[in-house]
């Protein structure tokens, strides 16, 4: 029986993720106080569910922050990949939190609907700041890894959030000052909540999916599988399993038959190699088994 286990995580997003967090939290923490007085002062729904969502992008932000302080504790006995998976959880978390948001501001909204209240136009000014504020956060998160790193792009799209909601805001603002069309609110309030719960199901499934050890999207195990075969001495692949400690961290193990006679050394570097420049997968657990090994029976049941 043999094991290779490489450990070459990559970490060299790791410092720039944060400082693109903490940036972004401490602008959105601000303006999130400005908008909420805003809100209350010129009676807007649109600018108080914006600083309503304002106040989850903080925590989201916040909690990203800790998840990635979090992920860099060292493996242990314990936890023997350590604490990086903390970070799914963290966009897991988020997600809820932007399904939750949506749906209130789509009560809200209906409510609105039924009694259009007097809204000021004079909420624009300050939708019109927080849209800068939320373009330079965004900007700042699109800095880090946000399309490999599912905690990153879960903050991130708090933040894209908040930005559509200042736009909805704005087009409300000039409706109202414009034809005094006061239900403009309500309205551009329902569109940016619908645009966010689509974004909050897609990160609350991808995390889910994580968590439930789920493939990478882009490995093919059919594939995987085809290529270990390829290999001269594999005779056949069986428990085969393809999996994510985090959105960057692939993880793979399976069992190798191979010919008695074949260099097992130089098979197992051989597959190494191609996991690793094929499907990046750089965690790789294989064990080998001779053609007549009894080892083979005792494993029929680790795939159920």
């Amino acid at each position: 029986m043999a094991q290779e286990h490489n450990h070459s995580h990559s970490h060299h997003h790791g410092t720039s993720n944060k400082k693109a967090l903490l940036l972004s939290f401490i602008l959105i923490t601000f303006f999130m106080v400005v908008e909420a007085v805003g809100g209350f002062l010129t009676n807007s729904l649109a600018l108080l569910s914006d600083a309503g969502h304002m106040l989850s992008d903080a925590a989201a932000l916040g909690l990203s922050l800790l998840a990635f302080k979090i992920g860099e504790r060292q493996a242990n006995t314990s936890k023997t990949y350590g604490y990086r998976r903390f970070e799914i959880i963290a966009a897991f978390i988020n997600g809820v939190t932007l399904i939750v948001i949506s749906i209130y501001i789509f009560y809200e909204g209906f409510q609105r609907f039924m009694e259009p209240p007097n809204v000021s136009a004079s909420m624009m000014i300050i939708a019109i700041i927080g849209l800068i504020v939320n373009i330079i956060a965004a900007w700042v998160l699109m800095r880090g890894d946000s399309q490999e790193n599912l905690n990153i792009r879960s903050a991130l799209l708090h933040v894209f959030g908040d930005l559509l909601g200042s736009i909805g805001a704005i087009i409300a603002g000039i409706l109202i000052l414009l034809f005094n069309w006061n239900i403009a609110d309500p309205i551009a309030s329902v569109i940016v909540a619908f645009l966010i719960v689509i974004s909050g199901i897609r990160i609350t499934k991808n995390s889910v999916h994580i968590l439930m050890e789920g493939k990478p999207s882009h490995v093919d195990v059919t594939e995987i599988k085809k290529q270990l075969l390829e290999l001269q001495g594999v005779e056949h692949v069986h428990d085969l399993h393809v999996w994510s400690i985090t959105s960057e961290f692939p993880a793979l193990s399976c069992h190798l038959v191979v010919q008695d006679s074949i260099d097992r050394d130089n098979l197992l570097m051989k597959a190494n190699d191609l996991l690793k420049k094929n499907f990046s997968i750089s965690h790789c657990t294989l064990q080998l088994e001779g053609e007549n090994a009894r080892i083979q029976e005792d494993c029929e049941d680790c795939s159920h």
